[in-house]
């Protein structure tokens, strides 16, 4: 692949933003860890609005077809009491979305093998505060949709 680690990372910035964009309603979000490896990069963001047991399939299905328009191959679905799935992006990025203790939501984007280059932080701001570098805490934020305790009414 012709690009290095900083340009690597701007493309899996790249793919965190159009996953946030494509989660309606909007979550807030901050930055997680952030890592170099020896030729590749890992971007990762942690959802701090509070997603319902009831309300996880829906945000994993919006985030699936999503990823699927997109033309991402799935790899993995995990239905245990942590639902997580994998998929690969056309261009070799993998991409995880994890739901963690609490309901709380965590991405990753893992890029391939590029060339070694110094890696600036993410410049996208985060919905809500920053802990990027801190301990995360558990999501906070209530959302009338996301965190409601009741399955979502079908609209037809």
């Amino acid at each position: 692949m012709k690009m290095n680690m900083q340009e690597a990372a701007m493309r899996a910035d790249e793919i965190l933003d159009g996953t946030f964009a494509a989660i309606k309603p909007s979550v807030h979000w901050t930055h997680d860890e952030s890592i170099e490896g020896g030729c590749d990069v890992q971007r990762s963001r942690a959802v701090m609005t509070i997603v319902s047991e009831e309300r996880r399939g829906n945000f994993l299905g919006v985030i699936e077809r999503y990823w699927k328009s997109q033309g991402y191959e799935q790899l993995a679905v995990n239905k245990s009491k942590s639902p997580a799935m994998y998929y690969r992006t056309p261009d070799g990025f993998n991409v995880r979305v994890l739901i963690g203790s609490n309901g709380q939501a965590f991405f990753e984007v893992a890029t391939p093998c590029v060339n070694t280059s110094k890696v600036s932080p993410p410049k996208a701001e985060t919905v809500g505060p920053n802990y990027a570098g801190r301990d995360i805490p558990f999501p906070d934020v209530k959302s009338d949709f996301w965190s409601a305790k009741s399955a979502p009414s079908s609209r037809t």
